[in-house]
């Protein structure tokens, strides 16, 4: 099966067929792998791992600590929705937390892993808002918050960000090609491995001579899929019924 890499999963108790899905893929196909990757955005969003009590959580976190303990290394990596998952998520899930970017050597091949929204300078407004959310400053005063409080407050911004998307052009929110190149040539011109912007495809960037494939992951708003990767390279696949 090789190593698996999977984001964008969204998952929340509203989008039952998603999680479903993705319980079935730890169960089954990930069972086979050499590791998982999850690169960011695993739910919808979370407010802290003081709501690890929470029975939808707490699910997701033992169906992960089941696919480590049948012996599959399984590696998480924060998103814009998720990123203040802290360790005793990690402890209670037994995945191991991943900075962004991760730069790795997979059967051979220099591989750089992101979440991909770093990548999409061309967005200032978001660019701003995560500079400031990810500050110290921003995350203690949300983590001081009552939980209850804490989730009103993540949904307000969950609505926000729909609305301001929708009036945004769709060029924006991909990636920068300037900036994908820049940390091609940065890394020494690995293969980049990212999701975010749920726009699924491979791509071939030439950048000082290099061809330098990228990989976009799929987001799971209607199928399960994953990409495969072994010393043959990688594949994207979608799951039976997603």
């Amino acid at each position: 099966m090789g190593t698996l890499f999977i984001s964008d999963l969204h998952l929340c108790p509203d989008r039952p067929q998603a999680t479903r899905a993705f319980f079935g893929f730890l169960e089954r196909e990930a069972r086979s792998a050499d590791a998982l990757y999850i690169l960011g955005d695993l739910f919808e969003y979370w407010v802290g791992d003081d709501d690890l009590d929470d029975a939808f959580n707490a699910g997701v976190c033992a169906a992960l600590a089941r696919l480590v303990a049948a012996g599959v290394p399984t590696y998480l990596m924060l998103g814009n929705r998720d990123f203040v998952i802290g360790e005793a998520f990690a402890r209670a899930s037994a995945v191991r937390l991943l900075p962004d970017p991760t730069l790795l050597t997979l059967y051979g091949q220099s591989t750089l892993l992101m979440h991909g929204d770093t990548l999409c300078t061309l967005d200032l407004e978001y660019q701003a808002f995560r500079r400031e959310a990810r500050s110290p400053a921003w995350i203690d005063k949300l983590m001081r918050q009552p939980l209850a409080q804490r989730k009103t407050a993540i949904e307000a911004l969950r609505r926000r960000s729909e609305q301001e998307k929708r009036a945004k052009p769709a060029a924006i929110m991909d990636v920068a090609p300037d900036e994908v190149e820049a940390q091609l040539r940065r890394h020494n011109y690995p293969r980049l491995i990212h999701g975010h912007t749920h726009r699924p495809a491979r791509h071939v960037h030439m950048v000082d001579g290099h061809a330098c494939e990228r990989w976009v992951l799929a987001d799971w708003y209607q199928n399960g899929s994953y990409l495969a990767c072994d010393a043959s390279g990688c594949r994207a696949v979608q799951l039976d019924g997603g």
